[in-house]
């Protein structure tokens, strides 16, 4: 039996006033918050939901997105987060083809979601405690469920393709929470702060409801606010967290963001991006008993594949650490034979958290394996010790006059200069070239740049035919919740531009 509500239902037993939620104002004891799920459980069980139906949630972070969660897998039905930031055509794509029978709505996205029918909507009080929906409703026995059983539905951001129905397997899950416990030193006196959207593998999963897990305690932000999770911090005493990298940058840039008291911090698990060195310090300036930890990780692993290890962050600066205890990564060729130390090639896995195939999609499972590793799409390569060092997206490969460059490269010799905030670099079409590489620079506040100052920089430090033949100047830069840069948007906005 491996249901969610199973270890809800071990801490709902033995400590039964332990906070398990913080959300808004409520403290919600592991003994509340069970009897919210198996109520839930009983009211979704009346909407005629059977184990293995769909559930599909368009919500933002609540207590309520949490007890759907476990409410489901408590009646052994099949949980299907989407990204709320989605248009309607898109949500109706990934509705239509999880095959799912209802959609929980937040009230306030409710247009969003008003081609579907069978659709539930969740207003302000139901987002703070679900038996407002359920209280007359008899609690749900708790439906077993098998390690080989299907849990969870996860479409990826189609960064670079039409999303895909990601199946996430309970052993998935377990496998990924063991590795993440163990390399993390998760217990129950872990207290960790929710800012991401729970739609998504790094505010859920890395570690996410590992800590619930432990018995520990989780603090769940409904929306990012710098000065707010400061302060959580500090009132609450949180000890862990995952930051999307433009919010680890937004609170770096807090005026007065000194005068938080934030010495129980002690790791933040970040993502999206490889972490300049200065962003490594100044995350240390700011948190003084934390260490920061670059990983890298997939929605089609559960997350949380590489983990940087404590001590090795500068010496290894650029990588996101080594392998957890139950994945394998070998780097490989276009034909999946393995490269040696050193050598850039596509990263690959294995292993009991990653996915067994697509949501009905044959083809694109078979094109993703080569035998049982999994091919990520990305870009990159192992050194002598293990270390993985992402270079870049396959797709994000430019090609211009028959040289690849890497656009992680470039980018790396542009953040070197003073007057870059942050930046993208991409591929245009070029009539001569093929492509073209392009920059897209959001200046540091009260900076001025230009394509000269750019190309002399670029010069010094890269190949000619590597330095960005157009340079375009941007407020922000467009990107999914887990810090990614849409480089697709990039070039589509471009391209159509020209």
């Amino acid at each position: 039996m491996v249901n969610l509500s199973a270890q809800i239902r071990h801490f709902a037993l033995r400590t039964p006033d332990k906070v398990a939620l913080i959300y808004e104002d409520q403290r919600i004891t592991y003994a509340d918050f069970h009897d919210r799920i198996v109520k839930l459980g009983g009211w979704l069980k009346a909407q005629g939901v059977q184990p293995d139906h769909v559930v599909a949630a368009l919500m933002k972070n609540s207590a309520a997105f949490l007890e759907l969660a476990y409410a489901v897998s408590h009646i052994g039905a099949v949980f299907l987060p989407i990204n709320f930031r989605l248009a309607t055509d898109e949500v109706d794509y990934i509705f239509a083809n999880s095959g799912a029978v209802m959609m929980m709505v937040d009230e306030e996205l409710a247009d969003v979601a008003r081609n579907i029918m069978c659709k539930k909507r969740v207003d302000a009080e139901a987002q703070r405690d679900t038996r407002v929906i359920s209280e007359f409703h008899p609690d749900a026995p708790l439906e077993p469920r098998k390690p080989q059983d299907l849990y969870r539905l996860m479409y990826t951001s189609g960064t670079t393709d039409r999303p895909k129905g990601v199946v996430h397997l309970y052993e998935n899950y377990y496998w990924k929470s063991w590795d993440q416990i163990a390399d993390l030193k998760l217990s129950a006196d872990d207290r960790m702060l929710v800012v991401g959207p729970l739609y998504h593998v790094g505010a859920f999963d890395l570690p996410g409801i590992a800590v619930l897990d432990m018995g520990g305690t989780m603090l769940v932000m409904r929306d990012f606010d710098p000065e707010a999770a400061l302060a959580a911090i500090e009132r609450e005493r949180l000890t862990c967290a995952w930051f999307a990298p433009v919010m680890l940058g937004r609170m770096l840039a807090l005026e007065g963001r000194e005068r938080f008291d934030l010495s129980s911090f002690r790791w933040c698990i970040g993502g999206g991006e490889r972490t300049p060195e200065g962003r490594i310090r100044a995350f240390t300036g700011l948190f003084p008993n934390a260490r920061y930890i670059d990983g890298y990780g997939l929605t089609e692993t559960v997350g949380g594949d590489t983990l940087m290890e404590a001590g090795r962050e500068i010496e290894k600066i650029g990588s996101t650490g080594r392998a957890l205890a139950h994945v394998e990564i070998t780097i490989r060729d276009n034909d999946g034979n393995v490269l040696p130390a050193g050598t850039e090639g596509e990263i690959c896995l294995r292993g009991p958290k990653v996915l067994p195939r697509y949501w009905n999609d044959p083809e694109k499972t078979a094109a993703s394996f080569f035998g049982d590793w999994f091919r990520s799409g990305d870009v990159g390569y192992l050194d002598a010790d293990g270390f993985l060092f992402l270079t870049d997206r396959k797709k994000d490969m430019i090609i211009s006059g028959g040289e690849n460059i890497a656009s992680s490269e470039v980018e790396r010799v542009l953040y070197q200069m003073p007057e870059v905030a942050e930046c993208a670099v991409i591929g245009l079409p070029d009539e001569r070239w093929g492509e073209r590489p392009v920059a897209v620079v959001v200046p540091r506040a009260g900076a001025a740049l230009d394509l000269a100052a750019l190309d002399a920089h670029c010069r010094a430090h890269l190949a000619a035919f590597k330095v960005p033949k157009q340079l375009v100047l941007r407020d922000v830069l467009p990107r999914n919740p887990s810090g990614k840069v849409l480089k697709r948007v990039l070039r589509d906005e471009l391209a159509g531009a020209a």
